[in-house]
């Protein structure tokens, strides 16, 4: 496996491009790559859609203890271009030409996976044009409403595909494509939660008829990227906390205070396995530092990032199976599904278990866990724990749990220093302004009232 991803790193470097206008220069030459070798490479991006500081910071899981404004968000724009880019022009490439009809749906669920994520962060963003090369140098930017009904196609266009036998050089499943039916299956699920609040009725349908086409069943099923003992494919936070020579030794994130005190009034088990306790204190205490805190930052005072989320081999979790139990015990509440409370707290129950069982390896203590006040399944204030336990288990994927506090409102603990709220929105590339003017405008006149800021509202973003 190792030498795999050391051949498509090698093949497939990563070239700089700041607009669309790239897009046409192919200096990999990805047309002379295989499907097989094309969908490996996308795979090999999928730990970039978590493993990065800014992301943890919008989910509030960890304070810088250096540079503290770095936790306050980013105030002009982020990229998406590397996306288009990299993974998904090699998707595309491979849904453009491919015959074989398992390769084609894996392209289409990676491909639905990355847009999914792209544009629950910006907003509105070119879909339908994108990928032209020099036939459209300014791609539209399609409404997320229009690109979230088109993924929704797309996801069930690629069950539809699955055929027996698998496919070669598959990172992920290595190659069983009944993982890959289920992973398509949930993400068209989990999707069609995030249109609770702006289309319940779609959302709902959409829900339903992906559930009843089989969603993952264990933690088996998760979309897991698992990176190597290997400086070539090693762990993004590896590289940045582990000591010299190995690593570069900064010791520049604690988990939250706001993270600690939730999980820390609870016993909660995931709590060793997030964070360390702090070196300072002689009984072993977790301790979280204040997010945005500018004054008392000494590292020996908090709780720094776990060791077994920084070793160079740690997986990173993308989808998972306690995701889909959470969302299940949400509907169930929402009557989405039958079965009323007693459905939701089933699923909520289950869903603390496999999360423990994914973070820990076991569920040691977990019926004391689930009979504390806090977390013992409350009718009344169920939507609350659910949307608060989903963020405990989303740990280390903030912009997914980002996405789901702007949907849910939960946990409703997130602190603003300063004043500086939670951003709901990432700002688009400065150089679309410039290079794709028209269809920059048209998008933010349409979303913003023509005033692109961090502080828009995505369109399911209605709470």
């Amino acid at each position: 496996m190792k030498k795999i991803y050391i051949v498509l790193i090698a093949c497939f470097s990563v070239w700089s491009c700041d607009d669309f206008g790239d897009m046409n220069i192919d200096p990999n030459k990805p047309s002379e790559a295989s499907d097989e070798q094309l969908i490996a490479n996308a795979m090999i991006s999928l730990s970039e859609l978590s493993s990065e500081p800014q992301g943890e910071f919008m989910g509030q899981y960890l304070a810088e203890t250096q540079y503290v404004t770095a936790s306050l968000y980013p105030v002009g724009s982020t990229s998406f271009y590397w996306l288009y880019q990299e993974p998904l022009m090699d998707l595309q490439t491979v849904i453009d030409r491919s015959e074989n009809n398992n390769r084609l749906a894996v392209a289409k669920i990676l491909k639905a996976y990355y847009f999914w994520n792209i544009t629950d962060r910006w907003g509105d963003v070119p879909y339908t044009e994108a990928f032209q090369g020099a036939e459209n140098l300014t791609p539209a930017y399609d409404t997320q409403e229009s690109i979230y009904n088109n993924l929704f196609d797309l996801l069930e266009e690629a069950t539809a595909q699955i055929e027996e036998g698998s496919i070669s050089g598959d990172i992920i499943y290595g190659g069983d494509m009944e993982k890959w039916e289920r992973l398509a299956n949930t993400i068209r699920m989990l999707m069609a939660l995030r249109l609770s609040e702006v289309d319940a009725a779609r959302g709902q349908q959409e829900f339903n008829n992906a559930l009843n086409a089989g969603i993952m069943t264990s933690n088996e099923d998760n979309l897991v990227f698992r990176h190597l003992a290997d400086a070539n494919q090693q762990n993004y936070w590896f590289d940045q906390i582990a000591p010299a020579p190995a690593g570069q030794g900064r010791e520049w994130w604690a988990l939250t205070e706001t993270l600690v005190d939730e999980m820390k009034a609870v016993d909660d088990p995931r709590l060793p396995v997030y964070g360390e306790p702090a070196r300072e204190s002689t009984e072993g205490e977790y301790i979280g530092l204040p997010f945005g805190e500018t004054q008392n930052m000494d590292t020996d005072s908090y709780s720094l990032l776990g060791t077994d989320i920084w070793e160079q081999d740690a997986p990173v979790q993308l989808v998972t199976y306690a995701q889909a139990l959470f969302a299940k015990a949400e509907a169930a509440k929402r009557g989405w599904i039958s079965g009323g409370d007693a459905e939701a707290q089933a699923n909520y129950e289950m869903a603390i278990e496999q999360s423990m069982l994914q973070w820990t390896g076991s569920t040691e203590g977990l019926e004391e866990f689930l009979a504390q006040p806090e977390i013992a399944y409350d009718p009344a204030n169920a939507m609350e724990q659910i949307g608060t336990q989903r963020w405990v288990h989303l740990f280390m994927h903030g912009y997914e749990a980002w996405a789901e506090w702007r949907r849910t409102g939960y946990p409703d603990n997130m602190v603003a220093p300063g004043g500086t709220a939670v951003p709901t929105r990432l700002i688009y590339p400065e150089t679309e302004q410039f290079n794709n003017t028209s269809s920059y405008r048209e998008a933010v006149q349409r979303q913003f009232g023509a005033e692109e800021g961090l502080y828009g509202k995505v369109w399911w973003d209605a709470n």
